[in-house]
């Protein structure tokens, strides 16, 4: 009402915006700070004496989630800003809220295999009443910050992901694990095994991740060529799958990883390829091979002539035709005229020397 003077502030807005860090553009930062920063800082600016100033926070900028940078920061900005205000002698309280049971427009999304996910790593949800009563007990302290939270400790004993730095203290020591296998470091499995086993193995490990990640209780409903987009993968889940990968292997995998390899088999491939032992001896080839695709990448088809085209096109039959124990017929250059060169006597390391001269690689 006009004229009505403002007494109390309680400010609950918020938006998502998620990603892998990688992805988050100026713009995707805005979306999420603006309400957020910008609408606290325009609240402490515009409200006068206030008997109470209230932030709703998330726990993602306590404890850091997977695929929300953005909404970390914002959060834990507004966190920090309650300790500000106070320090200013100001009333100010922050409220870093786990999840809710109820459904709200950005939980709404939200599927069996996030709150599982979630649960997995010790938040459980909150029931409405219970909400209501942190906050009324909240509100009663002199704190800054609260953190209003419902945490399963068994779970975080239990959980395969680091215990966040906060919780140590919570959780304790967390019981040792006596599986056998698991205790075995993969790449040592791997190398005891026959090269025509190694793949299977690295395989299962794929399928059982990424089957606990969406909260299937066998592997078997995750088929190795069925693309994790159709298998329910977003960044959030394609991150925690990376991150679990990462602890099996003792690998240090890209943030990119399912995106670049978008199935079970074809992630197991890469896995298998980074392991040591894992392709003996054939390393070395994967690296040249990926030098190469990124030579003709950065080469550009649109942007080289036909001839010059051809050229190369008739290089990589050649090479291809001796991997596979052919031999390549005599080629001509398009010109018109007869190539001196033999290209089924030639090196690799030459073949790769005349397509470097060719692109202007090296």
């Amino acid at each position: 009402l006009s004229g009505t003077p403002v007494t109390a502030v309680v400010h609950t807005a918020g938006v998502l915006d998620d990603g892998v860090l990688p992805a988050l553009t100026p713009e995707r930062l805005d979306t999420v700070l603006r309400p957020k920063v910008d609408a606290v800082l325009n609240l402490h600016e515009l409200t006068g004496d206030v008997s109470a100033f209230v932030v709703f926070s998330s726990l993602a900028g306590t404890l850091g989630t997977p695929g929300q940078a953005n909404y970390a920061a914002a959060n834990a900005y507004v966190d920090a800003f309650a300790g500000y205000r106070r320090g200013q002698g100001l009333p100010a309280l922050s409220l870093p809220w786990g999840l809710w049971q109820s459904t709200g427009a950005m939980t709404e999304d939200l599927g069996g295999a996030d709150r599982s996910r979630l649960a997995r790593g010790g938040v459980l949800p909150l029931a409405d009443e219970d909400g209501l009563e942190l906050l009324d007990a909240a509100l009663a302290l002199d704190e800054p910050v609260v953190v209003p939270a419902r945490l399963d400790l068994a779970a975080l004993r239990n959980a395969t992901a680091p215990v966040p730095p906060l919780l140590k203290a919570l959780v304790g020591g967390r019981p040792r694990r006596t599986d056998r296998a698991s205790a075995v470091p993969l790449a040592q499995r791997i190398a005891g095994l026959p090269e025509s086993e190694r793949a299977d193995v690295v395989l299962v490990l794929v399928r059982s991740e990424a089957a606990a990640v969406l909260g299937h209780s066998s592997a078997k409903a995750v088929q190795p060529d069925q693309a994790f987009g159709d298998l329910g993968f977003d960044s959030l889940t394609a991150v925690e799958l990376r991150n679990r990968l990462n602890r099996a292997t003792g690998l240090r995998l890209p943030a990119t990883l399912v995106f670049d390899h978008p199935t079970p088999a074809a992630l197991a491939q890469r896995v298998l390829k980074d392991l040591p032992g894992g392709t003996a001896g054939t390393a070395p080839v994967f690296d040249e091979l990926d030098r190469l695709a990124a030579a003709l990448d950065g080469a550009g088809a649109d942007g080289l002539d036909n001839v010059t085209r051809t050229r190369i096109n008739m290089r990589l039959q050649a090479l291809l035709a001796r991997w596979n124990g052919n031999e390549p017929a005599e080629t001509q250059d398009t010109g018109g005229a007869e190539t001196d060169d033999d290209l089924s006597s030639a090196s690799d390391e030459e073949l790769y020397d005349l397509l470097d001269d060719e692109l202007g690689t090296s």
